[in-house]
């Protein structure tokens, strides 16, 4: 199983950029997302083609499942 923390911003040009951290450390504290995230707003170290990043808008782990098969 495979978990990914996915870190959302909103850009100055209004759109949304993400951040994913593989395998994070669970449980997952809020309060240290929320400091994380604004200091890598503060940063100021990220830029897109949307622009800088402004505001934090969520953060979720996404939880998947994947299966490989050998084919011989």
């Amino acid at each position: 199983m495979a978990k990914t923390l996915e870190l959302q911003f909103a850009t100055e040009f209004g759109k949304t950029a993400r951040l994913s951290i593989d395998n994070p450390i669970e449980p997952i504290d809020e309060v240290v997302v929320k400091q994380s995230m604004a200091q890598i707003i503060e940063s100021e170290i990220f830029t897109t083609n949307s622009g800088k990043f402004v505001t934090a808008k969520g953060a979720r782990v996404i939880d998947r499942n994947v299966t490989d098969y050998e084919l011989v």
